[in-house]
């Protein structure tokens, strides 16, 4: 099924995106004033938005799948959104672990990082997306040339088993299997596919290359 939405119907798809995408926020925010998040609220927040920085690097992921699978072309314009909340999530998921485990002490902060694997993962994972976060503009595509920039970006083949380890030893912590398992298997379906079309883009053109002129 072909759709293919005017500018305003984009803009309003957009808007309707953003406003979804600031619901976990605004629960949290909601419940930290209302005392709303449990018996441990450090641990609400930290779990909550360590998952939705998953959700969003899973759609993010799985925009050009979509795109492919059903032509439309437009999906491209929502995956810098989906990305950079990501990012805003993955901040909240950083900042609850710097500010309430550690109390803003960097050195404390870095030899737990040094100490925990799974800690280490995870910031690991949460350094390499700055750098999406902040080349993520019109501009800086034209200041780094589309190919440098697609090269920088696909940072987040790497970002997103990074992400899905950090939460499997956080789950493993607790025998909790289901959810990491259910991201293992989609992450692992879109970045099959994605495999699979870059090697028959290989193999066509090679096919191109020994075929005479």
């Amino acid at each position: 099924m072909t759709f293919n939405p005017t500018p305003r119907q984009l803009s309003v798809i957009k808007v309707l995106i953003f406003l979804l995408a600031l619901i976990p926020f605004v629960r949290l925010a909601y419940g930290a004033f209302t005392d709303g998040l449990g018996a441990n609220p450090l641990e609400f927040i930290t779990w909550n938005t360590g998952e939705w920085t998953l959700y969003f690097l899973t759609m993010t992921l799985a925009v050009t799948p979509l795109r492919r699978l059903t032509k439309w072309n437009w999906l491209v314009r929502l995956r810098r959104m989906l990305g950079l909340f990501a990012f805003f999530y993955v901040l909240l998921h950083f900042t609850a672990f710097f500010w309430f485990d550690h109390f803003f002490d960097v050195q404390e902060m870095l030899k737990d990082v040094a100490k925990r694997p799974f800690i280490l993962v995870g910031f690991t994972a949460f350094v390499l997306l700055i750098p999406l976060a902040v080349t993520s503009t019109n501009g800086m595509v034209k200041r780094l040339g589309a190919k440098r920039w697609q090269w920088l970006h696909r940072l987040i083949y790497l970002i997103v088993p990074l992400g899905l380890l950090h939460f499997w030893w956080m789950r493993a912590g607790k025998h909790n299997f289901t959810e990491p398992l259910i991201f293992l298997v989609i992450v692992g379906v879109l970045l099959l596919v994605r495999a699979v079309w870059a090697m028959q883009k290989r193999a066509k053109e090679a096919r191109q290359v020994r075929s005479p002129a």
